[in-house]
């Protein structure tokens, strides 16, 4: 059979899933492999070093810099406090004493008689790094991590805003292509992660902020809502450190847009649930998608992995193999990229093997596709991108 391998989204019903969890720098990893993890769970913890603060304790005594010791009231690895005088000078006769104090709480960490400068280091931050997903621990990365895995679903958005959270799924809209409005959106959706249609706007957004809402995943949302939501113009970048308190995660794409029926009843299916959610996005070299990842046991881990093994020996292959293939082949769901087609779903009938020649007079390798609406139309390969 004719096929061959096109971009595309996952959407896995049920499917392993490995999160690496690493620190900024090297540290302290508090679980061993086997280890059952919570979402919320520390897996490892270590300390950013603080900011500097650099003192010309020299110039502001009038001294040289080689006597800079001489008058030091702290020395170095001394604690001090924010306006403490750190150093003293005799004056004259007892009088007209300088002294210098230390603009910030922190440590002395150098004193130098080259330079005749005090440096004075910030207090260290404390980092810590979460399980993220509810599961296993599969692998340690020493000093730095370790690698999580669940069994559960997964669903990869077209573009997204807003770092990791954790909440329960909670889908208002009765359709995928109903949009999300701020009059669905109550007080007792504090803490969920809230499954929209077609469309969400920046009122919506503000709303479900000022509810306490963790994150939204919705079909589509304009460009101009975008902009507002977040006060600038977003570049060609990696996102997932907009700080707008909330995570956004868009799964079709720009303008008003039916989310896929697919994604959506899967959704659906996974009501009241707990979520891991992800805005990340990258679109350029090393592509991230913005994911949901739904753990499959309601009422704890060690049920998720048993789910998981027997799932395994019982597997049905349209939910483990089919949905995470890459293959563009008859019978693929497919979502369409291009204009005048723009977002719409269907599914591929025919994979033509000779090159067709388009309006525009270039020579490219097409396939047929039967549309939701039962159009059938011919279509560049690169226009269509695989949603299962």
């Amino acid at each position: 059979m004719a096929h061959t391998y096109t971009p595309g989204l996952k959407i896995v019903a049920e499917t392993t899933i490995q999160s690496e969890r690493r620190l900024p720098l090297v540290g302290d990893v508090l679980v061993e492999v086997g280890d059952c993890v919570q979402a919320e769970d520390v897996v490892a913890q270590t300390d950013l070093p603080g900011n500097v603060q650099m003192i010309h304790a020299a110039n502001l005594m009038g001294i040289n810099a080689s006597s800079v010791g001489k008058f030091m009231l702290k020395q170095i690895g001394d604690a001090v406090a924010h306006d403490e005088i750190i150093a003293q000078s005799n004056g004259f006769l007892g009088l007209f004493k300088s002294e210098v104090k230390s603009p910030i709480a922190g440590t002395i960490e150098s004193i130098s008689d080259v330079t005749g400068q005090v440096i004075v280091r910030e207090p260290p931050t404390p980092v810590q790094t979460k399980g993220y997903i509810g599961g296993q621990v599969v692998e340690v990365i020493p000093n730095e991590g370790a690698v999580v895995e669940t069994w559960g679903t997964l669903i990869q958005g077209i573009f997204g805003i807003g770092g990791e959270t954790i909440g329960t799924l909670q889908t208002i809209v009765s359709a995928p292509e109903m949009p999300l409005t701020p009059d669905l959106i109550q007080s007792l959706h504090v803490g969920q992660i809230l499954v929209g249609g077609s469309y969400v706007d920046y009122q919506t957004v503000e709303t479900a902020v000022n509810n306490g809402v963790r994150g939204i995943v919705c079909g589509g949302i304009n460009d101009h809502d975008l902009h507002r939501l977040l006060g600038y113009e977003l570049g060609v970048a990696i996102t997932g450190s907009e700080q707008v308190g909330i995570t956004l995660i868009i799964t079709e794409g720009f303008g008003e847009i039916a989310m896929a029926k697919q994604t959506f009843s899967l959704l659906a299916s996974r009501q009241g649930m707990k979520a891991s959610i992800n805005g990340a996005t990258q679109i350029r070299a090393g592509v991230q998608r913005p994911e949901i990842i739904i753990p499959l046991a309601g009422v704890g881990i060690e049920n998720a992995l048993s789910d998981r093994e027997t799932t395994d020996s019982n597997s049905n292959p349209e939910t483990a193999s089919t949905l995470t293939s890459a293959a563009l082949e008859v019978g693929t769901p497919v979502r369409i990229i291009r204009e005048p087609y723009f977002g719409q779903l269907g599914t591929v009938t025919d994979l033509l093997v000779e090159p067709q020649e388009l309006e525009t007079e270039a020579n490219v390798r097409v396939l047929r596709v039967v549309l939701e609406n039962q159009e059938r139309v011919i279509l560049p390969r690169a226009n269509v991108e695989i949603i299962g």
